[in-house]
């Protein structure tokens, strides 16, 4: 099981205290009903794939739940636009929000979101989740997820890597790890990730831990290196590599995707969208579209995504101050 998740059986009642509008005590309150009409609020560009989960996700929970669902694109501010617009949302399931794992690194960066990360939110569902890769440039002198962890301890070499900016998952992944093995590599942010896969193509940067559908046709075309994944276990989908944990016990990051309703939202509500979900994002044609991004469904309950959630703000924020990490 991905350390993130341990615990999350035991605490996940304790966790759902804190958030608004938990599913914890949905048998308490009855009943209530889905809104007929339903907006997914994804908080960023058309394309991307919190786009393109979103879309299928509600398509498909618009036939599950007898609704219409409309998705809508509310870009800007690195998600903060679309994300506070959600948390100021009337909290009866008619507006909910379609994120990712830039939510938790997010909070754990900036001190002034206009919204509480935990407070303003009632968690629904989580739906995909799946490590990360570490690559490295094709003339890199390490070759293995040994010689780059031994490269990366030693003070006498200087390693930079790049991620998609400041407080990005890329980014976090990467200091978490530094984190772990007393290092401090040196952060070159892009504006997004492919100007770091051009440099990286063209040995103009050492490394990365980005997420595979990112650096797949670099891959295919053995112009850089994969190293090892993220996850705490071996991934399905990169059965041949290791895992960082091999190297550095204990260690994994997962990217992963979920939905979030306003706080207060009736537990009902939230219980009832959390089972749809669960159900439809195991759908055979969900998988697929799932595994272009080497991820897997997800089947938490709203109090056990609360704790996970809630574990991945307190991990950020602490790394954050940790590593001085701040977007200025």
């Amino acid at each position: 099981m991905n350390t993130a998740l341990k615990g999350v059986l035991t605490t996940g009642l304790l966790a759902a205290c804190a958030w608004g509008g938990s599913g914890a005590h949905a048998a308490a309150e009855g009943t209530a009903p889905i809104p007929k009409v339903m907006t997914l609020v994804v908080p960023f560009s058309p394309g991307g794939s919190n786009d393109v989960f979103a879309r299928e996700l509600g398509m498909r929970l618009s036939k599950a739940l007898g609704n219409t669902v409309v998705v809508e694109n509310k870009a800007g501010a690195g998600g903060t636009i679309g994300t506070g617009d959600v948390a100021r949302a009337a909290p009866d399931g008619s507006r909910l929000l379609f994120t990712s794992v830039s939510f938790t690194t997010k909070a754990g960066v900036e001190t002034s979101l206009p919204y509480d990360p935990i407070k303003s939110f009632a968690p629904v569902a989580l739906v995909a989740r799946g490590g990360m890769i570490l690559v490295a440039k094709p003339e890199s002198t390490y070759q293995t997820l040994a010689a780059f962890v031994a490269a990366l301890k030693d003070p006498k070499q200087q390693i930079n890597y790049g991620s998609a900016g400041i407080g990005s998952i890329g980014q976090m992944a990467m200091e978490s790890l530094g984190s772990e093995v007393r290092a401090k590599p040196l952060h070159i942010p892009y504006q997004g990730i492919t100007n770091a896969v051009t440099d990286m193509i063209g040995n103009r940067l050492d490394t990365m831990i980005t997420t595979p559908a990112s650096v797949s046709g670099a891959l295919q075309g053995k112009q850089i290196r994969a190293l090892a994944m993220t996850s705490a276990e071996k991934s399905p989908f990169f059965p041949n590599l290791p895992v960082v944990a091999d190297a550095v016990p204990g260690f994994a990051v997962e990217a992963w995707w979920g939905v979030f309703a306003p706080a207060k939202t009736p537990p009902a509500v939230v219980e009832k969208l959390n089972a749809a979900i669960n159900t439809v994002s195991q759908d055979p044609a969900m998988r697929e579209l799932f595994a272009r991004e080497a991820t897997e469904p997800s089947s938490l309950t709203p109090a056990q995504f609360a704790a996970y959630v809630d574990r991945e703000v307190t991990r950020w924020k602490t790394l954050s101050k940790e590593r001085n990490i701040k977007i200025e």
